[in-house]
């Protein structure tokens, strides 16, 4: 399944919180995005569903080897991306907030291109 942009968001969320706290639930993404519980509640169904995330019985969610990959791949391109921008003097709220636009769209050939340049020392 080619996971939408919206589902790409939820998995790097969800690799930021984890990065934050122990255990990673629904409410934490519902808090952290500003979407509502149902909307968040059904996303996580559909990650579940697609083998994306685990769900235990206490809520907490943990990311399967396929969505780590997906979530790192995507957070990558963000923290990466953001870099490249704030380089050209873009503010870091601007610069983050396009990237989260980009991060979904750019071709894996020119995000190598950017990540070469932007790990260039200078």
């Amino acid at each position: 399944m080619h996971l939408q942009e919206s589902g790409e968001n939820y998995l790097e969320t969800i690799l930021i919180l984890r990065q934050k706290k122990p255990h990673v639930r629904s409410i934490d993404i519902v808090n952290e995005t500003g979407f509502s519980k149902p909307s968040i509640s059904r996303a996580v169904g559909i990650l579940k569903s697609n083998d994306y995330i685990d769900v235990d019985e206490l809520g907490c969610i943990t990311l399967t080897e396929h969505g780590e990959k997906v979530a790192e791949s995507i957070y990558e391109r963000h923290t990466m991306l953001t870099k490249f921008l704030i380089s050209f003097g873009i503010s870091e709220q601007a610069a983050a907030e396009d990237a989260c636009r980009i991060e979904h769209v750019i071709s894996e050939e020119t995000f190598e291109k950017i990540k070469d340049y932007t790990e260039k020392d200078r």
